[in-house]
């Protein structure tokens, strides 16, 4: 499959699943994301790069129908969806698990649970679903009659992803999963996710600020700063990138001692 910017996945031969095409997106009069482009085949994880206020979580609202765009497209399997409605969006196949995680906290585990089926009648695929979630999360089955604002961070984080499964999406939205956990916790996550791509066969799309975390999962990555695509290629090249290295992964190229960092610019080499 070749990309937006005309790069070829390797081994790959499907269309995607979703493809972003020049979107701009504004908060008032101020750009929030700028002319992106940029493909997800399904099946895969695809990570988006980035710090903070680089536009990664409007790119994902923009998806998910959160935010409108005032150019581009969207398309999911084949239909534009930019500027429907976020139930509309669900409906056809697109879950977002958003920053921050966005629990319902007087709401019980299990009742967020059954929140996230709210759109379904089959009552015997929801039961199924949920045995599945507490599978992969049987701490969130010890704490079901637990209200969500009394879990920790973590087990919040698991709760919302949980949440998510349970509309059966075939595309996952993950907007900074590691955020303010714990190392360990942060591996537990990254591991589920994985999980749910290989044995449930979820596409997922990342964004995170933990770049080498997210190149180990991934597939194929793209770096996004001031609301741009400055990079994109698969995640074993990404990793080998000097600009990669250098300010996403905090290694310094050989020789490059008592240079001060912030003097340093990016070449996107």
């Amino acid at each position: 499959m070749t990309t937006s910017s005309g790069l070829i996945w390797e081994d790959d031969v499907a269309d995607p699943i979703l493809s972003v095409s020049n979107i701009e997106t504004y908060y008032g009069p101020i750009a929030g994301i700028r002319g992106i482009s940029l493909d997800v085949e399904a099946g895969r994880i695809v990570t988006v790069l980035g710090a903070n206020g680089a536009g990664k979580t409007t790119l994902l609202k923009t998806i998910s129908g959160a935010m409108d765009p005032q150019k581009g497209t969207v398309v999911f399997e084949g239909r534009e969806i930019q500027k429907q409605s976020p139930d509309r969006i669900m409906r056809a196949g697109i879950s977002h698990v958003p920053e921050g995680r966005e629990v319902f906290p007087f709401l019980t585990v299990h009742e967020n649970l059954i929140m996230g089926a709210y759109t379904r009648k089959d009552k015997a695929g929801i039961q199924d679903d949920m045995a599945l979630v507490y599978d992969y999360f049987p701490l969130l089955e010890a704490r079901s009659r637990q209200h969500a604002g009394q879990l920790s961070g973590g087990e919040q984080q698991m709760l919302a992803i949980s949440r998510a499964m349970m509309s059966r999406p075939r595309l996952m939205l993950l907007d900074e999963p590691s955020l303010g956990l714990s190392p360990i916790l942060v591996g537990q996550i990254f591991e589920i996710i994985q999980r749910l791509n290989r044995e449930q066969e979820t596409t997922i799309l990342l964004v995170e600020q933990n770049a080498r975390m997210a190149l180990s999962v991934a597939d194929y990555g793209y770096v996004l700063e001031v609301g741009r695509i400055v990079m994109e290629d698969t995640c074993d090249r990404l990793r080998e990138k000097e600009d990669i290295k250098e300010f996403y992964l905090g290694m310094k190229e050989a020789g490059a001692r008592g240079k001060r960092r912030w003097k340093k610019k990016k070449t996107w080499r």
